[in-house]
């Protein structure tokens, strides 16, 4: 009877104890609630900042799953509440190519949202791309005509704090007076055809609120004034030297803390993380955790180059602005880093994506002033994503095993820091946002059209208890 104990645990015990666990874990989940219901059409929430400064709307664009943001005619916001529904921004005649909105933010303490917006001299033969967009501002007390904030010059000479692409996952600052985004370059997507040489190259920049930019208009239609002054804030190149800090991608980005981070002088500094692609000494790409720092005036022109670029250049960056890689995973077993990197309010923690020594996927932290890295989940499976800190600072939620999962910060054992918060399902929730108070985490549903069988991103949310 001794040896058949092992084959019983196996394949009977075992799957009970676990059953157990996913029931002591899921017996008190926080209950959840459908706000929208419509499945005409998406919901999507996009991994961005979606609360309206008092909590009680939601932000969202109406992306289809065949055109993406290029067929997304509408801004819109729903009360959380009471599901009430109101159309912040209507494109009238948006076509499957353009020029399309979505991807919105709202402002951190205003009644305002920031969303990309394609040209609006979109066509079938010149779509909505990367490098055909820019970040437009609905001022809701001023009705739904939009301003756009990065100014676009594709004519020489071009114009200082203006840009010569596309803006995109644009992100205000906790104080609501910067906006940051990634990039791409129209002038080098032309070389790009022109030679089949790879320059067009992912980057990040930022905007402030420092003046308007104007630009000469052409009939075209490609130039676009902005009412902010725009600049890249990172260097990238097309072939990084082997074994060094030069990136040929720079994306996954987020400003770090409400209002920057505290050097080590003690003064503060603004600055963004994000997830840069290096060569390691192999010439293998392998992306590590960056850090710019943003000098407070942005329109000095710095050591690299005009801050508009040249005919056969990026723009570069300001003086002032500085990049320092903080992970150096590429002699490590698994090496890499993932997602988007994510930041604690006080700025002092950094949150991404990497795999463990096991292979698997898992929550790393790391200061913003270097150091070595803390690794802070410890699953047994990889963790899917979209990290995001509770405004609090003690915790993170993420998408681990088709469930809302929340691990608090600190010592411990892991199983006593990590919960589950939603039952796992497939597909899993996504695109999770905390509310200001940190008492509401919405996030997107894909539901699933009975009759139709088509899905439809729908969003939920939950209110956790502390």
């Amino acid at each position: 009877m001794k040896q058949k104990w092992p084959v019983i645990f196996v394949f009977y015990l075992l799957p009970l104890i676990r059953h157990s666990m996913l029931f002591a874990q899921t017996a008190v989940l926080p209950q959840e609630i459908q706000v929208t219901h419509d499945l005409k059409y998406h919901h999507d929430l996009d991994n961005n900042d979606n609360f309206s400064p008092d909590d009680q709307w939601l932000v969202y664009d109406t992306r289809t799953s065949q055109g993406g943001i290029a067929e997304s005619a509408t801004i819109e916001k729903v009360h959380i509440k009471t599901g009430d529904k109101k159309v912040l921004y209507h494109i009238p005649h948006n076509k499957p190519w353009g020029p399309g909105a979505g991807a919105v933010s709202y402002h951190p303490t205003r009644n305002a949202v920031v969303f990309i917006h394609g040209l609006q001299n979109a066509t079938e033969q010149n779509p909505y791309q990367q490098w055909r967009r820019t970040g437009a501002m609905i001022d809701e007390e001023h009705g739904p005509s939009p301003v756009f904030i990065d100014a676009r010059d594709v004519t020489p000479p071009f114009t200082p704090g203006a840009l010569r692409g596309g803006t995109h996952r644009h992100e205000w600052s906790g104080d609501g007076q910067w906006i940051g985004f990634t990039y791409n370059d129209a002038i080098m997507k032309t070389i790009e055809d022109q030679t089949g040489n790879k320059v067009n190259l992912r980057t990040i920049g930022v905007s402030k609120k420092l003046r308007p930019v104007q630009v000469t208009y052409d009939k075209a239609g490609e130039n676009v004034p902005g009412i902010w002054y725009s600049v890249l804030v990172v260097r990238v190149v097309p072939n990084p030297k082997p074994g060094s800090d030069e990136i040929s991608y720079a994306a996954g980005d987020s400003w770090i803390g409400t209002n920057g981070y505290v050097k080590a002088d003690g003064t503060q500094q603004m600055a963004r993380a994000f997830i840069g692609t290096v060569k390691d000494k192999d010439n293998n790409d392998i992306n590590e955790v960056f850090v710019v720092d943003i000098p407070s005036q942005i329109d000095q022109p710095g050591e690299w180059g005009p801050l508009e670029g040249t005919s056969t250049g990026f723009p570069m960056p300001p003086k002032g602005a500085v990049q320092r890689r903080l992970t150096y995973t590429a002699d490590t077993a698994h090496p890499g880093t993932i997602g988007i990197v994510r930041s604690s309010p006080d700025g002092s923690r950094l949150a991404y994506l990497a795999k463990d020594s096991r292979g698997v996927k898992q929550i790393f932290l790391i200061s913003p002033l270097a150091g070595t890295p803390i690794q802070l989940t410890e699953h047994e499976s990889d963790v899917e994503g979209s990290v995001r800190w509770h405004p609090v600072g003690q915790s993170v939620t993420y998408v681990w095993d088709g469930s809302l999962m929340l691990c608090k910060i600190g010592g411990g054992p892991f199983t006593e820091r990590s919960r589950r918060l939603t039952l796992p399902t497939t597909p899993a929730p996504l695109n999770p946002v905390w509310s200001h108070d940190g008492r509401t985490l919405a996030y997107n549903r894909d539901i699933k059209d009975s009759q139709t069988g088509a899905s439809t991103r729908q969003i939920f949310y939950i209110r956790p208890d502390f």
